[in-house]
């Protein structure tokens, strides 16, 4: 099971247990879950107000599921993403560190999630 540490500057760092490869555990369910405060509107990939900053814990780098098609809409629009980040993420399997928190499936990895 990863764990997901969750830190924001105006709250006190939180660490909690997710289930890896669940098909519904995003990280806004999971963060709604134990009540923490991540911002959203939609919880759809539409509007971008859950956009978060995702690093690994390890060694590894960060392995979360592939960028949706909206997530490259919604983070190109908010300046969070290039076209030559999205053409890494596709053809590199390289995962950005910005993602939509509604959008991104844990993996079985410790990642560090700023909100």
């Amino acid at each position: 099971m990863p764990n997901i540490t969750f830190s924001n500057p105006n709250y006190r760092d939180k660490t909690v247990y997710a289930v890896a490869g669940s098909h519904t555990e995003t990280i806004l369910s999971i963060a709604r879950e134990h009540k923490i405060p991540i911002d959203f509107n939609c919880a759809d990939g539409e509007c971008g107000t859950c956009i978060i900053k995702v690093s690994s814990l390890d060694d590894k780098g960060v392995m979360g599921t592939h960028l949706t098609e909206k997530e490259k809409v919604v983070l190109k629009e908010n300046g969070k993403l290039s076209a030559e980040d999205i053409e890494k993420a596709e053809v590199g399997d390289v995962v950005p560190p910005w993602r939509l928190a509604c959008q991104m499936i844990v993996r079985d990895q410790d990642i560090l999630v700023e909100y």
